[in-house]
């Protein structure tokens, strides 16, 4: 888990608690862990700004077909472009959405899609804007992570019982050694 666990703006509530702390995500610091701190309010500002961002895009995207067809460039280059970026919105969501639930496998391979992921763009915003709508993005996988290391750690701080050095005192004594 992170050691840096407050966002600005973000309450820490968390960081002085012993063991691991949580992981921040982005627009929501580690609100998401008590849903306080305008975790409501961020979680809707999310889900209507990456909408509003795609529709954007979208007209973005509409005016440059539109020059398209001023250049006069052909009916099959328009068929083209729409098709690229059709294709690359579908992965682009595909592999975002992916990414809520569960840490990348091959980071090589991540890296390797970054740019099909930039042209897909407005699929990216679309996974983000749903996605919002149910909790924040990333949060199920970040809380399952977190909750873990939290049992982990608790496990491991329960089992330990008083002090090391007390307990050479019992009687026990330790061979020498020859």
């Amino acid at each position: 888990m992170s050691e840096n666990s407050a966002a600005p703006g973000t309450p820490p509530a968390t960081a002085t608690a012993p063991g691991p702390q949580p992981e921040p995500i982005r627009f929501f610091g580690t609100t998401w862990v008590d849903h306080d701190g305008g975790y409501g309010l961020r979680r809707a500002g999310v889900a209507v700004g990456s909408l509003a961002a795609a529709v954007a895009a979208c007209f973005v995207l509409r005016f440059a077909y539109e020059g398209l067809e001023i250049a006069d460039v052909g009916g099959i280059v328009g068929m083209l472009v729409i098709a690229m970026f059709s294709i690359c919105s579908a992965i682009a969501f595909r592999k975002t959405w992916e990414g809520f639930g569960a840490r990348p496998g091959d980071p090589s391979r991540e890296d390797a899609l970054r740019g099909l992921k930039s042209i897909g763009f407005i699929g990216s915003l679309l996974a983000y804007f749903v996605r919002s709508l149910t909790e924040a993005p990333g949060e199920k996988l970040r809380r399952t992570e977190y909750e873990r290391a939290r049992a982990q750690f608790e496990k491991r701080r329960s089992t330990r019982t008083g002090n090391p050095a007390a307990r050479k005192a019992s009687g026990r004594k330790r061979p020498k050694r020859g």
